[in-house]
């Protein structure tokens, strides 16, 4: 392991989220990382052509859930953290998460959100209650002469 981080030099786990519920990195940002070869970081993967997702181990670096063989590795930062200080022997490990940029989608639901807010606000603010649903209906068959 002639390469990679040493002493007070500390690895920087950046993960350029796909998703906001997913803060997932792929191979590329790992292999940055832990300043490895993509070569290296496949021989370090818990990986097994015949079980799509293999069983924790200790002295590999775990992969999250795949349902598909063909889906790309992705890796928590936590567990690539795990992995370069225990297994490494990376002295310091940061784990930094960034957020992607605001995709479309995002900003529509930030959009609705503010809109349910201002919803929400202005029937609170309301001094009229909601009348009964009979009663309404009572003066409307009132007013309206029978056929």
């Amino acid at each position: 392991m002639g390469q990679g981080l040493h002493g007070s030099e500390a690895a920087a786990v950046a993960a350029a989220a796909t998703e906001p519920s997913e803060n997932l990195i792929g191979i590329d940002e790992v292999q940055r990382c832990l300043n490895r070869s993509r070569a290296s970081v496949y021989r370090y993967t818990n990986t097994d052509p015949r079980n799509l997702n293999p069983p924790f181990n200790p002295r590999k670096l775990n992969p999250e859930y795949r349902s598909d063989q063909k889906d790309p590795l992705m890796f928590h930062p936590n567990e690539v953290a795990r992995f370069a200080r225990d297994v490494l022997r990376i002295k310091e490990v940061t784990v930094e998460v960034l957020n992607s940029p605001s995709t479309a989608t995002q900003q529509l639901l930030s959009s609705i959100l503010d809109e349910l807010k201002a919803i929400r606000s202005l029937l609170s603010a309301a001094d009229v209650r909601p009348t009964d649903l009979d009663s309404r209906r009572d003066q409307h068959d009132q007013a309206r002469p029978a056929a």
